[in-house]
């Protein structure tokens, strides 16, 4: 083809219509095919609608912004969520003759009102999923929005609701905004556009920290392109946008092209092995492409044929493209180019020049690159309101003399069959200086991009303008001066790094405020010039701060570098090349001066835990810690703190807790108890003291409970009348089965408690994909199924006004089974969501009618040595275990885990307002298992934990303790039971002698038979799994050697058993001895139910048997929690068709409820 020629007719008169009129005929062709489908998320189900629907929905929008004075240049502001509602407000508003602005939820409120500031929207446009995940906007924006721009309509909440119905929010007192033009979704308002009505307004980055609005929006790349063609838009859940996740979503929904920055696509295929060969076309564009991107690409879609498009934000999109073909029909297609994909040469009717900075007539070198365009583009404008910088950017074409092309236009216009040209202005041949630098490969017209030849980069695919950051970081009092680049770091990874003067004096005041002082550092020569590394350090976090309230997170440098001065060019420039480049051991923290003395008056066992921090968190330097160092606070998690423990006692000789880690956390505090223990000074009076500290709280809780409570009559409930039961907690795992057991009688309603902030249908969605993801829901329960939005963490359940009065009238039942299930925080962190959200339940059972209640609880208030030791007692001499109606005043102390202490006072709480009124139980489940008959169970239980861990060691430890394990379902039909037939106090008194709970009584749930710990891990080699059994002693030894053995390496599986480590390896056979357990009111609640509603008597109970356990493990094994056995033994039972699938398309929740 041979080089562009910039003299040629790039078809001036072929404008063919715009997107949205194409649309339309695209709708009216095909109204049933399939336009905009959202797959299915953890929490929302697969919407799909047609060219039809969204054809109609965008009528109706855009008959109400015409019929509000929306016109031909009027600009439409839309508060974007990536979703269907995205694509309507995108063609209704083109269908309206405006033009669109995209405000991104993302951005600062700073920014967010810039934009509005420039681009002055004559209607705003906020959908409803929007405002769900980001709250409505910030007072600043908002004020603005009020006091400052001339709306002429607002749609407050644009939604789309799965049949197709197109809402817009109330106005005008409660009005529906669309009631008046529902009803002209037939057709779109009578507005004409043509060639240069302004479409897209969008952002670039400007130099004076503002911002430039351009007629370009880069999502019109994502929404146009399938409309253009008549095809579907798939969208992903953002949670399916993850590494392997996204391969498989690729793989399961099998779209045939797809839009990508480079970014995206190495999280497409970074780490993942679900291939997906029916992809069969990529467009990759936004930052530079490399060889790897596409080899990684074409291993897990080989018949996907790629396409390495390249533009500028200006020109409203790629301009060029570099085409290689797909792996299937040319395996050696990379090897005709290096390790960056070329730019390649322009698409239909746009040229892509590389021209003489010296001599722009010659296209040739190493130069500047431009790109010249056809009518397709001659709806660019430019810079919106910047005359000066749309003439820098957009040049009048110098090869050619532009009214050649009016001439030739004028002799073929007809205004009569082209109404379009009242929007036409006419050839205008022009040229956008791109500012990168490029170089022809050859005389075909393939085109390289080389790098840029000024200061705008692009970083992840977005485009970045640096001297914005710099305008930002120069409006600091702390900043002298100023540079930031895009770096490559140790990693060869782009960064980027601002290099800061700072302005001392400033500095000085600022440190004197804060009654600081400064550090003596006399700084580092790096070439020509000094880095100080540590004298500025505070002044990161300032500028970092700073910038983060001014610009979108991914403009805010990864470094900040401190100088003494500039380096300058002979030019008086800043000579950017001598600029050190981000070197790790530069900007790892380092210890000043002021830390090198405190860390000599740290006691040495300070210095050896302050070690054992460092080598767990990186980046931290253990001589920069103070005694008031937090280690939590410092980079630790959860899992870390389980590896620090297990090194404090191989290095320090200390067995700390995790409790006491917890309650310790500070450098200073888990020093002085491991110096306690290592001087044999346990000080077991003060760690009473703390564990009884729960109790304590107590009588003050007391004093929040209603004086009296509505006693409900539980006759009043009949099989055969409706029954609303309140469920909290649903969504979890035992909570799913309450739910699918209460539904499964034919009168009874739930309402369920759902966390969440996305509104009532979301809220729903979310409990049903539970409910599915467990294979309990039928579609039958639909119409007796309900949720209402609220938090447990928040007072009165966090439910607002309406819904707590509605609650009140309706509910005829409570079940209280919701709590925060956490093994190691303490009591003060679980007691606002476990205990008062308790008194919250309790309260509203007063509110409105009576009702009755239930509580669900655990057998961890239990764990204390008194109880051990009296069922021993009792059950030797013949006298029972534990009763139900022991006071419990036993485990008054001696509980060590936070959530058994916060279940303990919650327990108090209810059987005391039981003596006041209210009738009801509490259930006190163990260890909850699978679904017997099905096989689906909880992965993050610790039983199914303990079969992983071993199985990954290898062995099995021998442990003769009993273990009470019910499966699920039992479970919840004990829970359920109790609730609708809560045991009369005449016989709880006649069964367990005198009883001073009046009408709240215990439900116990104890395995029927139990089974012994090494029985439950000896069914694992019954199954054909490798684990032969070892004492305790040298299984933890295996299992602290796997957890030391280093850095997890790729491919390999951190221990099952690392969240409850220490538990695992601090003493396991006396952790898990439980007491024997009384359910005698377990066993009348079920034969009460059984008479009353079901005719099925289940009070003989249930155990865990070896075929239950072998259906988890072929369930856990199908899931691919755990590897599938490798010697002789009994094959795997199967399991319940369908639950696996259900399992991937669903997903499931953790604990939820109760543990």
């Amino acid at each position: 083809m041979g080089l562009p020629d910039p003299t040629i007719d790039l078809d001036w008169s072929g404008y063919i219509g715009a997107i949205h009129e194409i649309f339309h005929k695209n709708a009216l062709k095909t109204p049933g095919a399939p336009c905009v489908t959202e797959t299915a998320s953890s929490t929302t189900p697969e919407r799909r609608f047609t060219y039809k629907q969204i054809y109609e929905a965008s009528n109706i929008l855009a008959n109400q912004l015409h019929e509000a004075g929306i016109t031909n240049g009027d600009v439409v502001m839309i508060f974007a969520y990536r979703s269907v509602e995205l694509v309507i407000a995108f063609m209704g508003t083109l269908a309206a003759g405006a033009t669109i602005t995209v405000l991104d939820p993302a951005y600062p409120p700073a920014r967010q009102q810039i934009y509005l500031e420039v681009s002055q929207p004559k209607a705003l446009i906020t959908i409803g999923r929007a405002r769900d995940e980001n709250g409505p906007f910030a007072p600043r924006v908002q004020k603005y929005v009020d006091e400052e721009l001339s709306l002429k309509i607002r749609i407050p909440e644009l939604r789309m609701s799965n049949d197709g119905r197109l809402t817009g929010g109330e106005v005008d007192g409660g009005k529906e905004v669309f009631t008046d033009t529902d009803k002209k979704a037939s057709a779109p308002p009578d507005v004409l556009v043509g060639p240069d009505s302004l479409s897209i307004l969008s952002f670039t980055s400007g130099t004076t920290s503002t911002p430039n609005g351009i007629s370009h929006d880069p999502i019109q790349r994502d929404i146009f392109s399938p409309l253009f063609m008549g095809g579907e838009l798939i969208c992903p859940a953002r949670e399916n946008i993850a590494h392997e996740r996204l391969a498989e979503w690729f793989r399961d929904h099998k779209p045939n092209a797809v839009h990508l920055t480079p970014a995206m696509g190495q999280i497409l295929c970074g780490g993942a092995k679900a291939e997906f060969p029916s992809l069969k076309w990529v467009l990759y564009v936004g930052d530079i492409l490399t060889k790897k991107d596409c080899a990684a690409l074409r291993k897990l879609a080989p018949n996907a044929e790629i396409c390495a498009a390249y533009g500028t934000t200006e020109t409203s999109r790629s301009v060029s493209y570099y085409h290689i073909k797909s792996h299937a029909e040319d395996p050696h297609a990379l090897d005709a180019f290096g390790d960056i994909v070329p730019a390649g040469k322009g698409i239909e009717n746009v040229q892509l020049l590389v021209v003489n900075r010296e001599d722009p007539t010659k296209l040739c070198g190493v130069e500047l690159a431009f790109s010249r365009w056809g009518p397709a583009n001659t709806r660019l404008h430019g810079y919106l309101n910047d005359p000066e910088k749309t003439k820098e950017k957009f040049l009048n074409n110098w090869f050619v003399d532009n009214q050649k092309w009016v001439e030739a236009d004028n002799k073929v216009a007809d205004p009569a069959r082209e109404p379009w040209r009242k929007y036409y202005k006419g050839p205008r041949d022009r040229i956008y200086r791109s500012g990168d630098l490029g170089h022809f490969l050859d005389d075909s017209g393939n085109c390289a991009v080389t790098g840029r030849a000024d200061d705008q980069v692009k970083l992840r695919g977005f485009r970045i303008e640096l001297t914005e950051i710099d305008s930002n970081l120069r409006g600091h009092h702390l900043v002298r001066e100023c540079k930031t680049l895009l770096r490559r770091d140790r990693n060869e990874e782009p960064t980027l790094v601002s290099y800061i003067v700072p302005e001392h004096h400033e500095w000085l005041k600022w440190l004197a405020e804060r009654s600081l002082e400064d550090t003596e550092d006399p700084g580092t020569e790096i070439g020509p010039v000094v880095v100080y590394s540590k004298r500025y350090r505070p002044m990161q976090t300032e500028v970092r701060d700073h910038l983060k309230s001014r610009l979108p997170v991914h403009a805010v440098p990864t470094y900040f570098i401190f100088l003494k001065k500039m380096p300058l060019n002979p030019n008086g420039k800043i000579d950017s090349p001598n600029l050190p480049f981000p070197d790790a051991a530069l900007i790892s923290e380092e210890a000043s001066g002021e830390d090198l003395k405190r860390w000599e008056t740290l006691s040495s066992t300070e210095k050896e835990l302050a070690e054992q921090w460092a080598t767990l968190i990186n980046g931290l330097n253990a001589k920069t810690l103070q005694p008031e160092s937090d280690f939590f606070e410092s980079g630790g998690h959860s899992l870390l703190a389980q590896q620090l423990l297990l090194n404090i006692r191989k290095n320090l000789g200390a067995n700390v807790t995790i409790s006491a880690l917890y309650s310790h956390s500070s450098l200073g505090a888990l020093s002085a108890q491991i110096d306690r223990q290592r001087a044999g000074k346990d000080d077991v009076g003060a760690a009473q003291a703390g564990e009884a500290a729960y109790a304590q709280t107590l009588e003050t809780l007391l004093g929040g409970l209603d004086a009296t409570y509505q006693t409900a009559d539980p006759a009043a409930l009949s099989p055969t009348a409706k029954t609303t039961v309140f469920v909290t907690g649903a969504t979890g795992f035992l909570g799913s089965y309450i739910v699918k057991d209460l539904l499964q009688r034919e009168n009874v309603h739930v309402i369920a408690h759902v966390r969440g902030t996305k509104g009532v249908p979301a809220a729903l969605e979310r409990l049903q994909k539970s409910l599915r993801g467990y294979s309990v829901w039928q579609d039958s329960w639909a119409t007796r199924l309900s949720a209402v939005i609220g938090d447990l963490t928040q007072p009165r359940l966090g439910l607002d006004d309406a819904t707590w009065t509605m609650l009140g009238d309706t509910v005829d039942v409570v079940i209280h089974n919701g709590a925060l299930v956490h093994w190691v925080k303490q009591y003060k962190h679980l007691e606002r969501s476990n205990v008062l959200s308790t008194i919250d339940a309790l309260r509203l059972c007063n509110q409105g009618r009576p009702k009755l209640f239930s509580f669900v609880s655990s057998t961890s208030v239990l764990d204390t040595d008194h109880y051990i030791h009296l069922s021993e007692e009792q059950t030797s001499t013949g006298r029972g275990a534990v009763m139900e109606a022991d006071d419990m005043m036993g485990s008054r102390t001696g509980l060590s885990t936070g959530y058994g202490q916060s279940k303990w006072v919650s327990e108090q709480l209810v059987r005391e307002a039981g003596r006041r009124g209210l009738l009801g139980s509490v259930v006190r489940p163990g260890y909850i298992l699978g679904d017997a008959a099905t096989g689906v169970c909880n992965s993050d239980d610790f039983l199914i934990r303990m079969l992983k861990g071993c199985i990954q060691l290898s062995s099995r430890p021998h442990i003769v303790n009993t273990i009470n394990a019910v499966p699920v379902g039992h479970v919840s039909t004990v829970v359920v039971a109790a609730s609708l037939n809560p045991v009369p106090a005449e016989t709880a008194n006649n069964r367990n002698g005198s009883s001073s709970d009046g009408g709240v009584h215990v439900i116990h749930v104890t395995a029927h038979p139990r089974l012994r710990m090494h029985e439950y891990l000896s069914i694992l080699s019954y199954y054909g799994y490798d684990v032969p059994e070892v004492d305790y002693d040298h299984w933890k030894a295996q299992l602290e050697t796997f957890v030391s053995a280093g850095p997890i390496q790729k491919d390999e599986e951190q221990s099952a058993l690392m969240p409850l480590f220490h538990m695992a390896t601090n003493n396991l056979p006396t952790n898990t001895r439980a007491p024997e357990l009384d359910d005698r009111n377990a066993v009348a609640v079920l034969k009460a139910d059984a008479d009353r509603w079901t005719g099925v008597d289940e009070s003989a109970g249930e155990g865990i048997s070896r075929e239950a356990v072998g259906r988890f493990l072929r369930y856990l094994a199908e899931t691919n929690f755990l590897a599938w056995p490798t010697r002789r033994g009994r094959e795997l039972p199967p399991i319940k068709a369908g639950v696996v699938e259900a399992q991937a398309k669903w997903g499931v929740g953790g604990r939820g409820g109760a543990a």
